[in-house]
């Protein structure tokens, strides 16, 4: 049996009250465990918790304890997300720094992760094949391969509803270009349609507590961070999911809108490049403009139900019992 650990340095563990409600590097992390624990590897999984716990066959371990015992532990391979520095304490074991995030030279050598790649043998996993470009090769990684992000069984479609509300979604948490967003909103999308909604998942209602009586008017709404469960309910009932893309690696909010029938709406940048087809599973932009015009099209239109149908089909080349196959694939031959 091959002994994994999974190094995830985030706050929580598997019965947090909050799991629904944790990020995408965590939740990943998450699935990917129960997943390969299924297929019988040892899984092991490290986050900052105060004690050891075992569910569905994954033992959460406090990081602490790793680092206080790595003498006596061992593992055959150890994974870890976006961290190279938990490999300076196993010497022997096999390496895979799972990138899931953008790691400039200047900010590996701030951060103090340069020393870390250089001196160790390190293999990369990158979630997309624009993050791998992206990342320079002064690293020097063993490999370099790309596993994309995978879709949840949480956001798995078992019945497509075409009973859409006119809702239009932002889900991810930057801020750039919401502001814009919230602009042509008010000035051009709600004068056409005052049924429309704009449901504002993600960002933090603190700079826009001043406004949000008055952005209510326009009927935009900020919900903040909510349990996936929450947007899984809303996604299904919506019109579409704006992912402009201008710094994604992957965009797992993208992945997880498509398996609720929502298409994007972006400007196809970054590894949204690769991920949206136009008029298939996304509407590509070039500007604002288009943006407005876009939303105010689909608004007064009936529903387009093949775009509904695409977009899950498309989500469904992401289903994590095909991507779980590549990561087994490369942890039997690294």
């Amino acid at each position: 049996m091959i002994n994994i650990l999974f190094h995830c340095p985030f706050r929580f563990n598997l019965r947090s009250k909050n799991l629904s409600s944790l990020g995408g590097i965590e939740s990943l992390n998450i699935d990917l465990c129960y997943e390969l624990a299924k297929k019988k590897f040892k899984i092991y999984l490290a986050t900052y918790c105060n004690k050891e716990i075992k569910k569905r066959g994954v033992i959460n371990i406090p990081i602490k304890k790793i680092l206080t015992n790595k003498n006596k532990l061992k593992f055959d391979i150890i994974i870890s997300s976006n961290d190279p520095n938990i490999f300076n304490n196993f010497k022997t074991t096999k390496k895979i720094l799972w990138m899931h995030n953008t790691l400039a030279i200047e900010k590996a050598i701030r951060k103090k992760k340069i020393i870390s790649i250089i001196k160790n043998r390190i293999s990369a996993v990158f979630v997309s094949n624009y993050l791998k470009i992206k990342t320079s090769n002064l690293y020097l990684f063993e490999k370099k391969i790309v596993i994309n992000n995978f879709l949840s069984n949480r956001f798995s479609t078992k019945k497509i509803n075409f009973n859409r509300k006119k809702i239009i979604i932002w889900s991810i948490q930057r801020e750039k270009g919401l502001d814009e967003t919230i602009r042509i909103w008010k000035k051009y999308i709600y004068p056409n349609n005052n049924k429309i909604k704009f449901y504002i998942f993600g960002i933090k209602k603190d700079k826009y507590k001043k406004e949000l009586k008055k952005l209510n008017q326009y009927n935009i709404f900020f919900f903040g961070r909510v349990a996936k469960e929450k947007l899984r309910n809303i996604y299904n009932k919506s019109l579409a999911m704006i992912c402009l893309g201008y710094d994604e690696t992957f965009c797992l909010n993208a992945l997880e809108a498509n398996a609720s029938g929502l298409p994007i709406l972006t400007f196809g940048e970054t590894a949204l490049k690769d991920y949206s087809i136009n008029n298939y599973n996304s509407y590509i932009l070039n500007n604002f403009d288009e943006l407005s015009k876009k939303i105010i099209s689909i608004s007064n239109k009936d529903i387009n139900k093949k775009i509904i149908i695409n977009s899950i089909k498309n989500a469904k080349r992401y289903q994590i019992n095909k991507i779980v196959k590549l990561w087994i694939n490369l942890l039997k031959k690294i």
